[in-house]
């Protein structure tokens, strides 16, 4: 597998020039500078190609190994991977100084997460799950539950994992079965089995907390009867060790197996069996009947996170794709006319490679833009700017993780396109790229169910006022666009973009209102609807990139940097867009006929 090098250059750019490191100014950034910004983003570049990206082909072909006490081994080279993320102190790098993070905003957070997950993702997992382990306790915890677990989760010493799936439970949470008997010392024991637990036992770390959906014996059915619960892997009291500066007995939570998966083979996917004797002993978070709630705020974390993701793997998939493109040599290149030229000179490859460019530095930078957004939800001075800003995050979170996940899957597979017969050899490495890109549109809510949450529920709730606003920048950039001759043609299909997205969404609008086929052509019809609304916000983002680089190019910089970014702004907006675009046409005519839909998937 080819090296990968962290995309610095290309994360710089969209926080400084386009973002203008807004962040930074927001309370609680004080001692947060661009240059510190900077140093952070080298030296995760540094871990993430140095230490991180050379275990990821070896992970994959080793894999986990649950051993016979129904412990696993991670592959090798893993742990100390992961301790040197933690003593790095790289775990708390979004975390407030307050819970002894690093206290930096979310959006350089993120721009840190892809790196580790596009040099390994299944090791990225990992403090994956637990940054959501540690908002859902720095939200729902009790004083206590804060004072013993936040400090070992924020420092990487103790993982966090997220129990919601069971046999028979899988997306409707409301069939979970999972019993917590409450104690007369007001813990509670539980007993149940909990399937597709991502690091749910590894030998990493000296203590696994898992943050489980279970519900009271005399609880009501459905969702209101679930509540939510600590249960550590090894007990711990107050303080957090025993005397002798050890952790307290095993909890009667144990590996029952670890999947066997398509791909993340480094990633220890677990059956977990709480109680198989007297009980896990749990503890609940948040309210009783509010689990699922309480929940969520883990899951809003994740799911953007696996957006993240999502882009970090389709870095690496152009990176490899590019490095063997410019290798490989075969034909008579249509530009020299010489023989035995790289395939990087053949007109079909040089298209793939700049839709792989192009789409993952659109996707990277809406992600990043909906991270600042959190960072103003959280921070702002300002309530009316906070609660704004949060109705943005509230409609980009379900398109950054389906969208960005659908499109890596997508990216990834041109990369195998590139490599041609050895793309599916796996020696060659795209393949596992491909794989492992795969489960992204699966796990933290289905790409389907992000769809219906963006269609059903986000723009419902508020006559679609926020996805409304998004779309008046989309326009004011595009009436930005065409006031630059050079630009002129991004600026005109730009805008054509927002006028499709703004007619789509008065239909979905409409359909939503329509008492007896409203939710129905709603969920028949929410997939297309999200894929039109990730075309033209990525499209968006890439005219903003093209004005910034266009900007400066007039400056006077020669940076070929520049120059390339405005090239994968127009393929991006005049030749990728349209693909999107004619998902208006699509719910249009489905809704239209619906009753076909029906009589054709009976």
């Amino acid at each position: 597998m080819a090296p990968y090098a962290a995309p610095v250059r290309d994360v710089r750019f969209v926080l400084e020039e386009m973002l203008e490191h807004g962040s930074l100014a927001l309370p609680g950034f004080e001692e947060a500078s661009p240059d510190l910004v900077e140093a952070v983003l080298e030296e995760a570049a540094r871990l993430a190609g140095e230490m991180w990206a050379p275990l990821n082909a070896s992970g994959d072909r080793q894999g986990c190994i649950r051993r016979d006490d129904s412990g696993v081994t991670v592959p090798d080279g893993f742990i100390e991977a992961y301790r040197a993320y933690a003593e790095g102190g790289w775990n708390g790098i979004g975390v407030s100084e307050a819970l002894g993070g690093q206290g930096l905003p979310e959006v350089v957070a993120s721009a840190v997460q892809e790196m580790l997950h596009g040099a390994n993702m299944a090791l990225g997992l990992c403090p994956m799950l637990t940054a959501g382990a540690i908002e859902a306790l720095a939200h729902h915890g009790s004083e206590a539950q804060q004072a013993i677990y936040l400090p070992k989760l924020v420092d990487g010493s103790w993982t966090g994992t997220m129990n919601l799936t069971e046999p028979q439970a899988g997306s409707d949470l409301s069939k979970v079965r999972t019993r917590a008997v409450p104690q007369e010392d007001g813990s509670y024991r539980l007993f149940g089995q909990k399937i597709y637990i991502t690091w749910g036992e590894h030998d990493a770390a000296e203590n696994i907390i898992h943050l489980v959906l279970a519900r009271k014996p005399d609880a009501p059915e459905g969702n209101k009867g679930i509540s939510l619960f600590l249960v550590p892997k090894y007990l711990v009291s107050e303080p957090l060790v025993n005397a002798d500066g050890t952790l307290g007995e095993r909890n009667d939570v144990t590996c029952a197996s670890i999947e066997h998966k398509l791909g993340i083979h480094g990633s220890p996917t677990c059956t977990l069996s709480f109680g198989e004797n007297d009980g896990a002993i749990g503890y609940r978070v948040g309210e009783e009947g509010r689990g699922l709630n309480h929940m969520f705020t883990m899951m809003n974390e994740a799911r953007h996170k696996v957006g993240i993701q999502g882009i970090g793997v389709a870095e690496r998939a152009c990176q490899h794709a590019f490095a063997y493109a410019l290798d490989r040599t075969q034909g008579r290149s249509p530009r020299s006319g010489r023989s035995d030229c790289p395939i990087s000179d053949h007109l079909d490859v040089r298209r793939m490679l700049l839709s792989m460019r192009a789409r993952t530095d659109a996707l990277r930078v809406l992600a990043l833009y909906c991270a600042s957004l959190l960072d103003v939800a959280r921070h702002a001075a300002d309530e009316s700017e906070r609660a704004a800003a949060q109705a943005r995050v509230d409609v980009l979170i379900p398109v950054v993780k389906a969208f960005s996940t659908d499109q890596a899957v997508e990216i990834a597979s041109l990369g195998v396109q590139v490599h041609g017969g050895m793309g599916y050899i796996e020696e060659t490495g795209a393949a596992q790229l491909l794989r492992d890109a795969r489960i992204a549109p699966i796990y933290e809510g289905t790409n389907g169910i992000q769809a219906l949450d963006l269609a059903g529920r986000k723009l419902q709730r508020n006559g679609g006022a926020a996805l409304a606003s998004l779309i008046d920048d989309v326009e004011a950039t595009a009436a930005t666009l065409e006031e630059n001759a050079e630009l002129a043609a991004l600026g005109e299909s730009l805008a054509a973009g927002a006028a499709d997205l703004r007619a789509a969404m008065s239909r979905v609008l409409e359909a939503g209102a329509d008492p007896e086929r409203g939710a129905d052509a709603v969920q028949a019809y929410a997939t297309p609807f999200l894929s039109l609304a990730g075309h033209v916000l990525c499209a968006w983002q890439m005219g903003r990139a093209a004005l910034a680089a266009s900007a400066a190019q007039a400056a006077g910089s020669d940076d070929p940097f520049y120059r390339a970014k405005c090239q994968s702004a127009d393929y991006a907006i005049r030749q990728w867009l349209p693909v999107g675009r004619a998902q208006r046409a699509v719910i249009e005519a489905g809704m239209a006929s619906l009753a076909a839909f029906d009589a054709a998937t009976q």
